[in-house]
């Protein structure tokens, strides 16, 4: 039962934590780049990881009742992913040197941590997938078995940051192309734009 319960999780976590999301657009570009991987996988891992212990803990049942709490992560969320989306459409326009040049450019470490937590915490998804869904699912598995669920669900974020912070390197040839840098700005810059008018259009409903 231990080992069912753990392996709901792991497609659980898996399903929610590998969309496309602006997060996993962010670790895949300090992967190109880079810089600061480590930290910004432990940063990732670490919110994600809280966020479904609260919510296998009993956290989801709060959230739901602060409806104004996810009015303001959604315009808010909004704003900075409009933000962000503009300064990767502004990079896509300008063009650069490949990847010698967007190395040497990204912010400093406390400015990464800062725009890794941003788009984890200030998406109102997040808490409605992994407080409210996966807090709803581990309900289906009683007593220390709701745990077993709780930690699949945290392999599958570790597999998958790690996956894509560390493994982007292997694109790195690919983006030694200016271009290459410019069509990934400019896709990343219209899905950041896409999701900020998403969250302006459409009520959060868990």
């Amino acid at each position: 039962m231990w080992i069912t319960a753990a392996l709901a999780g792991l497609f659980a976590g898996a399903g929610l934590i590998i969309a496309i999301g602006a997060q996993n657009a962010f670790v895949l570009r300090q992967g190109l780049q880079r810089r600061h991987v480590g930290m910004v996988v432990l940063a990732c891992m670490g919110a994600d990881v809280a966020l479904i212990l609260a919510g296998v803990g009993g956290m989801g049942a709060l959230v739901l009742q602060w409806p104004l709490l996810l009015q303001v992560l959604r315009f808010g969320g909004a704003a900075f992913l409009g933000w962000y989306g503009l300064q990767a459409g502004l990079r896509a326009w300008r063009g650069g040197s490949a990847l010698a040049a967007a190395s040497s450019e990204g912010g400093n470490r406390r400015q990464v941590l800062l725009a890794c937590l941003a788009f984890t915490l200030l998406n109102p998804h997040v808490y409605l997938d992994t407080v409210v869904l996966l807090g709803s699912l581990s309900t289906r598995y009683p007593g220390e078995l709701r745990w077993a669920f709780a930690g699949g669900t945290c392999v599958a974020s570790v597999l998958w940051f790690c996956a894509l912070g560390y493994g982007a390197r292997l694109l790195q040839p690919l983006f030694r192309n200016p271009n290459a840098w410019r069509v990934l700005d400019a896709g990343i810059a219209l899905f950041m734009a896409s999701l900020a008018l998403l969250l302006l259009l459409r009520p959060l409903s868990p």
